[in-house]
């Protein structure tokens, strides 16, 4: 039986030098970024005109499927990593556990952003929006009884659900690093409840 174990790693320092000369509002990567946002898109134009295109459900669900396969794998593979810094995986160990594996790339010593401010904009807007649209097919198709579409529906969802969740746990890390955030945040408030208090007392 395998079981999951999560690592957060920091991501391989390729580009380094990329990243040093990297600009706030200048899209540095115009491919990855038109892929991005291409094939959900894409995928989402589909199923809203596949009945008026053609009356074959089976082209249709044939190529709405190829569209979010190769969106979850550019997503997946390309684009987090050159936008935002990001990748996550799934790897096996020689003794058959099952690691996620969450990556993000390491800060300049000079404190610069990694990314830049319009591709990351870009990435979190289509990666959050597009999910949704689907959630929203998917209760339309319950609702309308399109039993037919379901299946093609839960496949978007599944797909892009799962790279919008692996980026949240890049981007907040690991159970262990939130967990350290959360008590960080509690000390801080209760420190700034403590103080004032010290500083009424008379000397």
């Amino acid at each position: 039986d395998s079981s999951d174990d999560i690592e957060d790693v920091s991501l391989f320092d390729a580009d380094d030098d990329v990243s040093r000369r990297s600009k706030k509002s200048k899209i540095r990567h115009p491919v990855a970024s038109f892929f991005h946002l291409f094939f959900r898109i894409s995928a989402i134009i589909v199923y809203l005109l596949c009945e008026l295109l053609t009356s074959s459900f089976i082209a249709c669900m044939v190529t709405i499927i190829l569209l979010l396969s190769c969106d979850f794998w550019a997503v997946k593979n390309v684009t987090g990593r050159l936008m935002v810094g990001l990748r996550w995986w799934n790897q096996v160990d020689d003794d058959g556990r099952s690691h996620w594996v969450f990556e993000a790339r390491k800060v300049s010593a000079q404190g610069g952003k990694t990314s830049s401010e319009a591709e990351s904009r870009i990435f979190w807007l289509g990666l959050i929006t597009c999910p949704m649209i689907w959630v929203i097919f998917a209760f339309s198709a319950l609702f309308s009884f399109k039993v037919k579409w379901l299946a093609v529906v839960v496949m978007g969802v599944v797909l892009q659900g799962a790279n919008l969740y692996g980026y949240i746990r890049c981007k907040v890390g690991s159970r262990k690093n939130l967990t350290s955030m959360a008590t960080n945040y509690l000390g801080k408030q209760f420190l700034r409840q403590v103080r004032p208090q010290g500083l009424g007392i008379p000397g």
